[in-house]
């Protein structure tokens, strides 16, 4: 017979080493007591499950040592009937890594087991499921491999299982044994094989995710079985045939996720009364067909119906009833409406904050009841057969986001109130329809807009002013209109334009010089024109692929560069270039004398500049109370969590009148560090400003409704999230499956050099992030890089052997300079060195905790392996098979390699092997510029 506390599935030769291991632990005269003794097993298994510990940054384990009773150690607590017997331990979110110890199977009282959002890698044990009295059971969001234990499946506690977020293989076990389980959640990793019929049998489920995976096959008919199901998500799969009608009779049904599989058939007329508790249902990208039943209408609770992108035909029936209706998405099928009738039916809607009817075959006029929906964030009409005016109602829509109306027959002009009234950001499209008059001044508004196309239409008039005041435009598109007159000056205020098309116009003059300093354009494209004279030779127009100039029959090209096979221009422009030149000799050095005299006593100002203790928001800051963060996040809503650290918690919201979203961190100020976390980044913010930081909105230092202490700040809303989601989709929920090209990622670290150079050697005294990571990298609308999270950061003090400079950074495993593990003193070479991982981290898809670098292994020495003629075995599959416009393979090559070169320097072990930023961004900068001139 096993000894007590022996996991029941250890093989013989197992059970031996487990009793070995106790008695070399114990005094041999002791052994045998001592094995009997539950309280010693618990602190002899815990231990155990410790040494199997690799990394432990913030010392969380500190406490677990012979001097304290564990039951008192952190993250363990205990029942209170002598014995004292482990009941719940709970690491949840403490940046450890190693591997899971099969030894935590002899807590045979345990009840709770929390080590989600850590960085553990291996196999899940086995052991796991011999736990008699395991009712919760969370390991997700780490970097387990393997496959599922077939023994949790034969667990009779267990209630909660969430495995989601990490690397398991393989096929599901089955469950059908597991008489308790309430939520099974599965989600984001890469399981295969077929959905098991017998989890129909766990008739207890409550919520079952098994999206974002592998898995083939048919929905199980069984499912319907689980008659107190309120959650099936299987979503992002590769399910395929029809979904039993059965399945749409679980009544108890609020969540049903079927979205992007292969599935088939009709959707049942009867599912709105067969599911009157639905709120949320997601079907598209499948290959549904027939109509879209009338019962949904009954589902009175219904938010949210994603339909789109299926084989859907007919009449779309009247949705009106659903007040509670807050995205409705019917985008590429084959519907046929009258676009004023379908739009009056949700005139009670008013909840309605994404509506999608691209694609279809809508018809006639959009009605003025449109602007009753005024909380629109996103509106999509585009590719159907609308005609008639753009409603100057739109207007209302206050919180308008992204309009986009393109390809339809719409006439008459763009109303200025759309352009006066709405916060239109993400986008604005008209382009392919028939649209007249003049292109509004008003346009200039519309600030924050990063896409604007209204190509293909019939304005007239000259090119508005006010588009230059646009400064966050990406893509400009004006081609194919009747516009006159010439380009605007103020479009050389476009910093961050990638794309310029105003071709098939009636535009005249010369190209403005001003496009040469666009360090971000792409494409030109000035066709079928009437421009004249010379050419500008710089910038853009380097590279003859990225510019189009055909049928400009007055242009001219230097004689010393002719890229375009341009006429060369005659010696009368030569003879104008010359009286030029000498006007600026004459002019040049008294402006010089005078920038030099400024530039010295801003420099002067600077050095004299030190950090000062105060608020972190000036008295031009908008200021919130308590009341207005609780409302602008919707009460606390986990829906607008974005991210959660155990220092903070991030939330999107949108203050009351207020048109833009923004970020909100919250501060857990009942956790060690969260106070001066707060203190510390308002210092930073009170004393940076910088295109490549991330802004502040404001601050809130109050207190809540219970009288507790209440920080937050607020950020201006990162519309496409943080590098570390383009990196690592998966580990990230909800966040679709992106990629980064090579000449994003090349920005990307161009933005992020300057951010640090800025830092380091613009500041006075210089500022260190200390925790330079893919996850503080936030990227705009127009993914321009801003660098976030300063809870960590360092003034340098300009005392030497000042305390305050010794190493007590938290930073983060992987990214943490090697030098502070011997007790350096914090220097810029710490965010260089996290630079040079970010930029190998960029390149390869490996984050430097990947289970892979074990035994002296890191990212460093993987790529230094390869670099630089084996490259290609340890590069993002990608980058290496991206298609590159009229680029040169032999030259990306060259700039891959160059780029990786930067990495490994900035990553040398040595601080003084490393290079300083200001040379980093010399270089990437002249890479950079190289890449973009002939790709």
């Amino acid at each position: 017979m096993a000894p007590a506390g022996t996991p029941r599935s250890l093989s013989p030769h197992g059970t031996l080493i487990l009793f070995t291991h106790l008695l070399i632990l114990l005094p041999s005269n002791t052994a045998a007591q001592s094995i009997g003794n539950g309280s010693e097993i618990d602190r002899q298994a815990l231990l155990s499950f410790k040494s199997g510990i690799s990394s432990d940054p913030r010392q969380v384990l500190g406490s677990w040592n012979t001097t304290t009773h564990f039951c008192r150690w952190r993250g363990v607590a205990c029942g209170k009937p002598r014995p004292f017997r482990v009941v719940s331990l709970d690491l949840s979110s403490q940046q450890l890594g190693g591997e899971l110890s099969p030894w935590i199977a002899n807590l045979t009282s345990l009840r709770q087991l929390n080590l989600s959002d850590n960085h553990f890698a291996g196999v899940i044990p086995d052991e796991l499921g011999t736990l008699q009295h395991l009712q919760s059971l969370e390991l997700d969001k780490n970097s387990l491999l393997g496959v599922i234990p077939r023994s949790l499946g034969t667990s009779g506690s267990l209630r909660y299982v969430n495995l989601a977020y990490n690397r398991l293989l393989g096929r599901i076990p089955e469950f059908d044994k597991m008489s308790a389980l309430e939520f099974l959640d599965l989600s984001s990793n890469n399981l295969s094989g077929s959905i098991p019929s017998s989890l129909g049998n766990v008739s207890s489920l409550v919520g079952v995710w098994l999206d974002a995976n592998s898995l083939s096959g048919p929905v199980p008919e069984t499912l319907s079985l689980i008659q107190n199901l309120n959650v099936l998500f299987l979503s992002d799969n590769y399910l395929s045939g029809h979904v039993s009608a059965k399945l749409y009779n679980i009544s108890s049904l609020l969540y049903l996720g079927l979205a992007r599989n292969n599935l088939t058939g009709r959707i049942p007329s009867s599912i709105g009364k067969t599911l009157p508790n639905l709120v949320g249902m997601s079907m598209s990208g499948n290959r549904f067909e027939g109509l879209i039943p009338s019962s949904l209408a009954n589902a009175s609770k219904l938010q949210s119906i994603d339909l789109g992108v299926n084989s859907l035909t007919g009449p779309v029936p009247s949705l009106g009833s659903l007040s509670d209706l807050q995205l409705l998405n019917l985008e590429s099928n084959f519907l046929e409406a009258h676009v004023r009738e379908f739009l009056l039916s949700l005139v009670n809607c008013r909840l309605l904050v994404v509506l999608t009817l691209s694609g279809n075959k809508f018809s006639g006029q959009i009605p003025s009841t449109i602007g009753n929906l005024s909380q629109l964030n996103e509106l999509y009409l585009d590719s159907n057969d609308l005609s008639g005016n753009i409603p100057a109602s739109l207007g209302k829509c206050k919180q308008l986001d992204m309009l986009n109306m393109s390809f339809n027959n719409l006439q008459g002009p763009i109303p200025s109130q759309l352009l006066n009234s709405t916060s239109l950001s993400q986008g604005l499209d008209l382009s392919n329809n028939n649209l007249t008059g003049l292109i509004p001044e008003e346009i200039g508004a519309l600030i924050h807009l990063v896409h604007l196309d209204i190509s293909v239409n019939k304005f007239s008039g000259q090119v508005p002013v006010s588009l230059g005041q646009c400064v966050q435009l990406y893509s400009l598109v004006l081609g194919s209109n009747m516009l006159n007159g010439s380009i605007p000056q103020s479009f050389s205020e476009l910093k961050s334009i990638e794309q310029i098309d105003l071709s098939h116009n009636y535009l005249v003059g010369s190209i403005p010089v001003f496009f040469v300093s666009m360090v971000f354009l792409q494409k030109l494209d000035l066709s079928n024109n009437y421009f004249e004279g010379e050419i500008p030779t710089r910038g853009i127009f380097r590279n003859h692929s990225a510019v189009i100039l055909d049928d400009n029959t007055g242009l001219c090209a230097s004689a010393t560069t002719n890229l375009f096979q341009l006429p060369v221009c005659t010696t009368t422009s030569s003879v104008e270039s010359k009286k030029d030149a000498l006007l600026l000799v004459k002019v040049i050095p008294p402006i010089a004398i005078a920038l030099l005299s400024f530039i010295f006593f801003v420099v002067t100002l600077l050095k004299q500049r030190q950090p000062e203790a105060g608020p972190c928001y000036t008295g031009t800051m908008k200021k919130v109370s308590y009341g207005g963060i609780v409302k602008a996040t919707n009460w606390f809503s986990p829906v607008n969590k974005i991210s959660s650290s155990r220092t903070g918690s991030i939330y999107i919201g949108r203050f009351e009148f207020d048109t833009d979203l923004v970020a909100i961190k919250l501060f857990h100020l009942d956790e060690n560090g969260a106070r001066s976390s707060f203190l510390t980044e308002c210092e930073v913010l009170r004393n940076t400003r910088h295109r490549n930081l991330v802004k502040a909105v404001t601050v809130c230092s109050t207190v809540d409704l219970e009288n507790n202490e209440f920080k937050a700040i607020v950020f201006d809303f990162m519309a496409n999230g943080s590098l570390d989601m383009w990196l690592h989709p998966k580990l990230h929920k909800n966040t679709p499956k992106r990629v980064l090209s090579f000449g994003q990622r090349l920005r990307i670290a161009m933005d992020v050099a300057l951010a640090l150079d800025y830092m380091h050697n613009q500041l006075t005294p210089p500022l260190i992030h200390c925790d330079l990571k893919p996850g503080n990298i936030l990227l705009d609308y127009d993914m321009t890089a801003r660098v976030g999270d300063f809870g960590s950061a360092r003034f340098l003090s300009s005392t030497p052997g000042n305390s305050e400079d010794l190493v007590g950074v938290e930073g983060t495993i992987g990214y943490v300079a090697p030098e502070y593990c011997m007790g350096y003193r914090v220097s810029t070479g710490c965010d260089v060195y996290s630079f040079g991982i970010l930029v190998l981290e960029m390149l390869t898809g490996r984050r430097p905790t990947d289970a892979m670098f074990t035994d002296g292994l890191s990212l460093h020495r993987l790529v230094n392996s390869a670099f630089p003629d084996r490259l290609g075995e340890v590069l993002d599959s990608y980058i290496a098979h991206e298609q590159q416009n009229e680029c040169d393979k032999v030259l990306k090559q060259r700039c891959i390699v160059h780029l990786v070169e930067v990495g490994l320097l900035c990553s040398m072990e040595s601080p003084k092997d490393r290079p300083g930023m200001a040379e980093v961004c010399a270089k990437i900068l002249s890479l950079k510029e190289t890449f973009f001139e002939l790709c």
